[in-house]
């Protein structure tokens, strides 16, 4: 196959397999995938996957190297290094002066840190008073007693340098001069916090050897194959950066794994608002999605909290893969042990089971002899042992669409579900609903605590399914939560498709009390600066901007896109009695009680009137439901209640202001503005991050200066409660 059009490659590092997916870059449509074995035990990591991956994709698809316009991989080794206690031993070099000496030295001697049960970081330390500038002598002794000690990277952190760190710098300095690896807290984050900031710099500093060595093969691999486009690596949370970063902050990898399947349903899937299950063998990875972005929390390893974001998505032990345990005649868990880890087949895949017997074993030692085995009532010793999965009960339910890659073999399923009903005295249906049951009863409230947490509208959510299980799980945990679902095209790899999407993402964060109108505009400029160093196209940026008044934190989230084609449009569009149905369907409303409100040119603001009882009405104020839609028939954000009006470029500020006056609150706290996006051009400007007027307007003002003066802009305000 010969291609003539520029390709995106995204590559996934999964639990089994490392799965390889080429995107056509215009319209985002799946050209052909590879997958080899994940490469767990070879002596170069999981990295020589990646690289087998690579070569059999543009091998079998015939890629040529000028092609790639974009290439990234997801990464499990900085999580695998965590758990596993793969790390280097950090020397520390702390640093504080005058009175604040003391506790400096007490809060970057951090000792050995734990990372996981069993598995703890070697560290080694050494303080250096700055109360006399330091010299580089001083910093070249420090790190050859640490390194004498066992050191093999080093992390310095001293008191305030978010605020002075030109101490930090030249012990950079020096390490690099000496060939040693070495890491700084002031390099990794602005906020004060001495000990979480050290802590955050050590584990950065352990993570480095293993991951420099990882990124040189990677980087190697794709200079050899020709490959002009940078390599990205896939972030915690859900961005990609560049090698050059990576190289800097490999911490900002850590808990990465999830991050690739979670960037497929906002730029593959298109999920302005729902639920995302990405489910595999052993495990299912759970998260929410509000007005097309994910949720993000703080990462922690081993107990300690980070400075540093990741996804917030929840895992659970039931997935595609997991086995069955009994206990008293009943079915009283799907998992936490998989066929994969067990080394079972599923009986979905078996190509023929003539007479299916049941037993109870215990699949690894220290697990329980209660798993459900099933072997050939003729096998020998040495025949394969299959198991029942939720794969197979969800084929025998009618759950598993036939052309999907979780269908099975449903005589061999059938056969082997009777057989288990004959021990417990009940159907194969009923064996095989019970078995899902308890799959969902792990799901499902992690999915409640979800859609209540993230303010999403409980009577419309969707659940959305990828993974190669998804089927297996979604569509009945779907019916026992009363939802609607849907199962994601090329569910298989779907995580490679998310990384070949992904967005160039960098996030600064800043201590500020009462920032200023000047403070908004430079974290906007720095964070901005910083994707577009990455090789992110100047017309697909976007910065959003939130100030946390409760820890006085100011953050500039910057994405933006390697490519300048705009991902979310296409050629094609949608017919407005299209567009009518679809949101109908999404307010769950009839189209009678829908109309659309404003339009720009890329952009249709619809209007719901909910059919509330009238006892409600009677006590609360009467909503509107919106959805906004674009061209291409995607819904791009949803509110439970808001307002929308159109204005010129010239009107906007006016509009903005209108709008935040009508749907202010009063309360304890004074006037509360509520939250205000921007429909200009084929952007979403969103400005909720801020809850003062003042800045927003000159937030506003900023972005709306690239377009033109006869633009048409749509102002959207949504309650701030």
């Amino acid at each position: 196959m010969s291609l003539d059009r520029l390709v995106r490659i995204g590559i996934d590092v999964g639990g089994t397999f490392t799965h390889a997916a080429a995107i056509e870059t215009n319209h985002r449509t799946l050209l052909g995938k590879f997958k080899v074995p994940t490469s767990h035990r070879a002596k170069e990591g999981v990295a020589l996957g990646v690289v087998e991956a690579l070569n059999g994709l543009l091998t079998s698809l015939n890629i040529k190297p000028d092609q790639v316009q974009f290439i990234a991989h997801s990464t499990t080794q900085a999580t695998n290094a965590l758990l596993e206690g793969d790390v280097a031993p950090v020397g520390i070099i702390g640093m504080g002066s005058g009175l604040n000496a003391t506790l400096a030295r007490l809060n970057t001697n951090l000792g050995d840190l734990r990372l996981a049960p069993g598995r703890s970081l070697k560290t080694y330390y050494h303080f250096i008073d700055t109360s006399k500038p330091p010299s580089q002598k001083d910093f070249e002794e420090a790190f050859d007693k640490l390194s004498k000690q066992g050191a093999k990277a080093f992390a310095i952190s001293e008191a305030f340098s978010v605020d002075q760190s030109q101490n930090e710098a030249l012990a950079l300095e020096v390490a690099e001069r000496l060939n040693l690896i070495a890491t700084a807290g002031s390099t990794i984050t602005q906020l004060y916090g001495l000990r979480i900031r050290t802590r955050t710099a050590v584990l950065n500093a352990a993570m480095m050897p293993k991951m420099l060595e990882s990124a040189e093969l990677t980087e190697r691999c794709v200079k050899e194959a020709n490959i002009h486009a940078p390599l990205m690596i896939m972030r915690s949370d859900g961005g990609v950066m560049d090698i050059a970063s990576m190289r800097r902050k490999p911490i900002l990898t850590m808990l990465s794994g999830p991050a690739a399947g979670v960037a497929a349903a906002l730029m593959f899937l298109k999920i302005s608002d729902g639920i995302f299950l990405e489910v595999g063998g052993t495990s299912t990875d759970i998260s929410a999605i509000h007005n097309g972005r994910a949720k993000i929390r703080s990462a922690e390893v081993g107990g300690n909290q980070l400075l540093m974001k990741t996804l917030d998505v929840r895992t659970v032990g039931a997935a595609g893969g997991s086995l069955a345990r009994l206990n008293h005649q009943k079915i009283v868990s799907a998992g936490p042990r998989s066929a994969h880890i067990a080394g079972f087949n599923y009986v979905a895949f078996a190509e023929q089971l003539n007479e299916p017997t049941v037993s109870l074993q215990s699949p690894l030692p220290g697990d329980p002899d209660t798993y459900i085995a099933i072997k050939e009532k003729t096998s020998s010793a040495s025949s394969p042992t299959y198991c029942l999965t939720p794969t197979c009960a969800a084929n025998l339910l009618g759950f598993v669409p036939p052309d999907n890659c979780a269908a099975g073999n449903l005589e061999a399923i059938g056969k082997s579900f009777e057989a288990l009903g004959k021990m417990l005295g009940k159907s194969a249906a009923e064996c095989a609903e019970e078995f899902l049951s308890r799959a969902a009863d792990k799901c499902a409230p992690i999915v409640r605590d979800l859609i209540r947490e993230a303010k999403l509208d409980d009577k419309t959510v969707t659940i959305y399914g990828g993974g190669g299980g998804a089927a297996a799980i979604v569509p009945y945990l779907a019916k026992r939560l009363k939802l609607t679902f849907e199962l994601a095209a090329e569910a298989d790899v779907i995580s490679a498709i998310g990384v070949a999407l992904a967005m160039v993402r960098d996030t600064i964060e800043r201590q500020v009390v009462d920032p200023s109108n000047e403070d908004i505009l430079r974290i906007r400029q720095d964070a901005y600066n910083s994707v577009r160093a990455m090789g992110a196209a100047d017309n697909t940026i976007d910065v959003f901007v939130e100030y946390d008044s409760q820890l006085s934190i100011l953050r500039g989230t910057a994405v933006g896109s390697t490519s300048s084609v705009d991902p979310a449009q296409s050629p094609t569009d949608m017919s407005d009695a299209s567009k009518l149905s679809l949101v109908a369907r999404s307010m769950q409303l009839p189209e009678e009680n829908v109309r659309q409100s404003v339009s720009n040119q890329a952009f249709s603001v619809y209007a719901g009137q909910p059919q509330d009882s009238p006892w409600l009405e009677f006590f609360t104020q009467k909503r509107t439901i919106l959805r906004v839609i674009d061209q291409t028939g995607t819904i791009r954000f949803q509110s439970k209640n808001g307002d929308a009006s159109l204005a010129s470029k010239a009107e906007a500020e006016n509009a903005i202001a209108q709008m935040a006056n009508k749907w202010a609150r009063w309360g304890d706290a004074g006037k509360s503005v509520p939250n205000i996006l921007l429909l200009a051009g084929n952007k979403i400007l969103d400005l909720s991050g801020l809850a003062d007027l003042d800045q927003i307007l000159t937030l506003a003002r900023l972005e709306l200066e690239k377009f033109p003066n006869d633009d048409k802009i749509i102002v959207l305000a949504t309650p701030n409660y």
